[in-house]
C-alpha cells in the first residue's frame, strides 16, 4: 500500500482479585515501571484470548492453526483429497522437509521442533504439491514451490499476529499487529487467599479440613494498548482487510484471558476505549502513569482516564500530530474522540478502512 494507516486502541479496564496470567512460581505477573511494581498480563496472553474469540468471528478454513503436530493435519488433507495414496503420513514428512522445515521423531510420532503457525488453504497448496509427487520425491527447484505454498494464503490471524520460522526464515511472516504488555497505571501488592476445601464424607467428630492451600492474587485498573498496521495487513489480505480490523478491534476490547476464572470470576469490560487512525505513526501512551496513580474517592479508574487525556493532549502538541479520527467510549474521554457505544464504534473504523483501500486503490 502506498499511504500509512496505523489503527491505535488504548484501554483502561479494572480488574477485581484475580490472577489472569501467572508466571512459572504461580505467582500474577509484575513489571518494575516508574520505580514501582504493577501487575501485567503479557502480550501474548492477552493474544491467545483474542484468538480464541476468533473461533466465533471466522470459519475453521478462514484461521490459522498453532501446533507441532503439522504432518498429522497435512497427512489427513492428502487422504481427503487423493483417497488412493497410501502411507500419507510418510508422505507430508516429506513435503515438509522438501520445503525445508526441520522435523524430530519422539514415542514414534514426527513433529516440528516447535510450533508452526499454518493456514487451512497453505495445507490444502501443500497437500496438492504432495498429490503431485506421489512418489515423495522432491528436487531442489521444488522447494521454490512449496515455500510459495506455505507464504501464500494466509490466515488472518497469521496475517495478524505473524510467524516465525527459525529453520527456515524465509517463511516467517511479520505480524501487522502490536500488542503491548498490559500494566497497572499504580502500584500494586500481591496478596495471598488462604482456603481450606471440607471433605463432605468425613466423619462428623473430625473437624478438620481436607485440603488447605494459597492462591495468590492481586487486583488493579490495567492500561491495555495495541496498533494494527492497515498498509500491512492489506498486503496480505486485501479486501478482507476492514473485516479483520474490525474484529481485532473487538477481540481486543472485549476478550480475556482464562487463568483462575473458575476462582475469580473476574471477568470485566473497560470502563475506557479510545481508538485512533493515524498516518504518521503508533503512538502507545503509557508514559502517561510512568508517575503511578494513587487511588482517591473515585478509586484508580477515573483518576487514570483523567491522567490519559492530560498526557495524549500533551503528546500531541509537542511531538506527533492529531489523528485522522478519534473514537471513544467513556466520559472522561470525550474531549479526545468522537463517544458512541462499542458496535457504533467498531463499524466506524470498519468503514474508515473501506475508505482507506479505495483510497489507495486510486492512487
Amino acid at each position: 500500500m502506498s499511504k500509512n494507516l496505523y489503527i491505535d486502541l488504548h484501554v483502561i479496564q479494572t480488574l477485581p482479585p484475580s490472577c489472569v496470567n501467572r508466571d512459572d512460581t504461580g505467582s500474577p505477573k509484575t513489571a518494575i515501571y516508574g520505580g514501582v511494581t504493577r501487575a501485567r498480563v503479557s502480550s501474548q496472553s492477552w493474544k491467545r484470548a483474542m484468538r480464541l474469540m476468533f473461533a466465533d468471528m471466522y470459519t475453521e478454513e478462514e484461521k490459522g492453526i498453532r501446533t507441532k503436530k503439522i504432518v498429522d493435519l497435512l497427512a489427513k488433507k492428502i487422504s481427503e483429497l487423493d483417497s488412493e495414496i497410501q502411507s500419507t503420513e510418510k508422505l507430508a514428512k516429506k513435503v515438509l522437509e522438501a520445503a525445508g522445515i526441520k522435523l524430530t521423531e519422539k514415542n514414534g510420532k514426527v513433529e516440528t521442533g516447535a510450533l508452526f503457525f499454518i493456514s487451512a488453504k497453505q495445507i490444502e497448496k501443500l497437500a496438492e504439491k504432495a498429490i503431485a509427487h506421489p512418489d515423495g520425491k522432491f528436487e531442489k527447484e521444488d522447494k521454490k514451490e512449496l515455500q510459495e505454498a506455505l507464504k501464500n494464503h494466509p490466515s488472518v490471524d497469521l496475517a495478524l499476529f505473524g510467524r516465525m520460522v527459525a529453520d527456515e526464515p524465509s517463511l516467517n511472516y511479520d505480524a501487522a499487529a502490536q500488542v503491548a504488555h498490559a500494566i497497572s497505571t499504580h502500584a500494586v501488592h500481591n496478596e495471598y487467599d488462604y482456603f481450606t476445601a471440607v471433605d463432605d464424607c468425613t466423619s462428623e467428630d473430625n473437624s478438620g479440613a481436607g485440603h488447605l492451600g494459597t492462591v495468590e492474587y492481586n487486583s488493579s485498573t490495567l492500561y491495555r494498548y495495541a496498533t494494527v498496521n492497515a498498509a500491512e495487513l492489506a498486503n496480505y489480505l486485501g479486501g478482507d482487510t476492514p473485516k479483520a480490523v474490525k474484529n481485532f478491534a473487538e477481540a481486543f476490547i472485549t476478550s480475556m484471558p482464562t487463568g483462575k476464572q473458575n476462582t475469580f470470576a473476574n471477568r470485566t469490560l473497560p470502563s475506557m476505549v479510545y481508538v485512533t487512525l493515524r498516518r504518521d505513526q503508533p503512538v502507545n501512551l503509557c508514559g502517561a502513569f510512568e508517575k503511578p496513580i494513587r487511588a482517591g474517592e473515585d478509586g484508580y479508574a477515573a483518576e487514570s482516564e483523567r491522567r490519559f487525556v492530560e498526557y495524549a493532549k500533551k503528546v500531541y502538541s509537542l511531538y506527533a500530530s492529531e489523528p485522522v479520527a478519534a473514537y471513544a467510549i467513556g466520559d472522561e474521554i470525550a474531549e479526545l474522540g468522537k463517544v458512541m457505544p462499542l458496535n457504533t464504534l467498531l463499524n466506524a473504523v470498519y468503514e474508515d478502512i473501506k475508505a482507506y483501500l479505495s483510497e489507495s486503490e486510486g492512487v
